[in-house]
């Protein structure tokens, strides 16, 4: 049994003049009670939450009489995570100043600290008071109350002093159990694509992440140029002109939206997931001997770890279990005869060196990530469980037949469709023409 939490972030509506007021003059309070708590952490070295808040507990409550006792209890919190980073920062000499500056704050609050009241407002104890305030429920909000997930004792607000509005942020949280897997379904990802292995099926999903890096590394690139010779280097209007690149936003779509079929996918046919096993930073293992600078950026840039790192959350979300296999070999290897596959001119193609099969690069790399899945769960030789025959001949991976994948262009599956939509879609495509 895994406990999984997601917060979810609800805007109130625009709030009365005199409440608004009320919580200004609450965040100054807390904003000065972690300004005073970090200073002191800071110099005195200070990381644990529950030291901090038996030193200076009752300083605290004595210069803030008026608050609730508890939001003592949640500055402390909200300070021993800032310090914990910054004296990890400066260990490794990332820092500039002595003491971290409070910036942007958000009011922590706990179940002495916050109530919900009903499904569209939460009330919020405050030096005047409880006070109610409104909220405006989305999809994902109700798509969490609807499906049985609960809400935790914490949450966070944080002030919108333009709009009068607050920005609440809710953890829900539930226990799941992983289900006893049918079968396994290998995923292999790349740099322009992500390969799954359904039943005997590969499915290839382009990602064209290439394009997307090198446009925006382009853009940036001239944004650079036009701006550090008119502003200056550290110039405000540059930093302005990169904030509106949405290169972050659209990887984060691709890598979650991905997730989301082939979880979805496994789910429905209780089926394990089985992912390489990279390292905490596989990037630095591939550039060893490139030297090269734009495919350098473009490797650090395609986001191995982060696709894999949205499919174990998203698989902890259904209990679907994750599988990691050892990576090494997976596309160099026929999975029929263990001889190596010769491909000729950087060809995504190769044929083997003894049965003469031909292989399509990533597809041989899920049928070993499989193979080798199979033989870590107790057997000698693999299992026939999802294996179909590919092809004309009487045996699985046969020889009659490029083991080739079914494309599957960005424009299709970025609609968030599930696997089978998909597959009709590119039927119907394939009829048009």
């Amino acid at each position: 049994m895994t406990r999984v939490a997601r917060t979810v972030m609800a805007k109130s509506t625009r709030l009365p003049r005199k409440l608004f007021r009320v919580l200004v003059e609450l965040e100054g309070m807390y904003r000065n009670m972690v300004e005073q708590l970090t200073m002191y952490a800071v110099s005195n070295n200070i990381r644990s939450f529950i030291r901090l808040k038996a030193l200076k507990y009752h300083e605290m409550r004595s210069i803030y009489p008026q608050l609730p006792s508890h939001y003592v209890y949640t500055a402390c919190q909200d300070t021993s995570t800032r310090v914990k980073s910054f004296l990890r920062l400066k260990k490794l000499g990332l820092t500039e100043r002595d003491y971290p500056e409070i910036r942007r704050v958000s009011i922590w609050l706990d179940d002495h600290l916050w109530r919900p009241s009903g499904l569209t407002s939460i009330k919020i104890a405050t030096h005047r008071g409880w006070v109610i305030v409104e909220f405006k429920p989305h999809r994902q909000y109700w798509k969490y109350i609807n499906r049985g997930w609960k809400l935790a004792s914490e949450a966070k607000i944080k002030l919108n002093k333009k709009n009068r509005q607050l920005t609440i942020y809710l953890t829900f949280i539930k226990e799941l159990e992983e289900y006893k897997p049918r079968g396994y379904l290998p995923i292999d990802i790349n740099e322009n694509n992500v390969t799954i292995l359904v039943d005997g099926i590969a499915h290839l999903f382009e990602t064209d992440t290439e394009k997307l890096v090198l446009g925006y590394y382009y853009r940036r690139k001239r944004i650079q140029e036009k701006y550090d010779k008119l502003y200056g280097v550290k110039s405000r209007i540059k930093r302005k002109a990169m904030r509106k690149l949405k290169e972050r936003k659209k990887k984060n779509d691709i890598k979650w939206k991905i997730a989301n079929i082939i979880v979805k996918t496994a789910c429905a046919k209780k089926y394990a997931i089985v992912l390489e096993k990279l390292g905490k930073k596989p990037a630095n293992n591939m550039v060893k001997r490139i030297k090269d600078r734009q495919l350098r950026h473009r490797i650090f840039q395609a986001s191995f770890r982060g696709i894999q790192k949205a499919i174990e959350e998203k698989a902890r979300e259904y209990g679907v279990p994750v599988i990691h296999a050892d990576p090494r070999n997976t596309s160099k290897l026929c999975p029929v005869h263990k001889m190596p596959i010769k491909y000729s001119n950087g060809s995504r193609r190769g044929k083997c060196s003894k049965g003469g099969e031909l292989w399509h690069r990533d597809v041989v790399a899920c049928w070993n990530l499989l193979f080798k899945s199979l033989r870590g769960d107790g057997g000698n030789a693999p299992n026939p469980v999802g294996l179909l025959l590919l092809d004309g001949c009487l045996v699985p991976l046969g020889t009659t037949a490029t083991h080739d994948p079914i494309g599957i262009s960005k424009s299709l599956w970025t609609r968030w469709k599930s696997l089978p939509q998909t597959q009709k879609a590119i039927i119907l495509n394939r009829m048009k023409r």
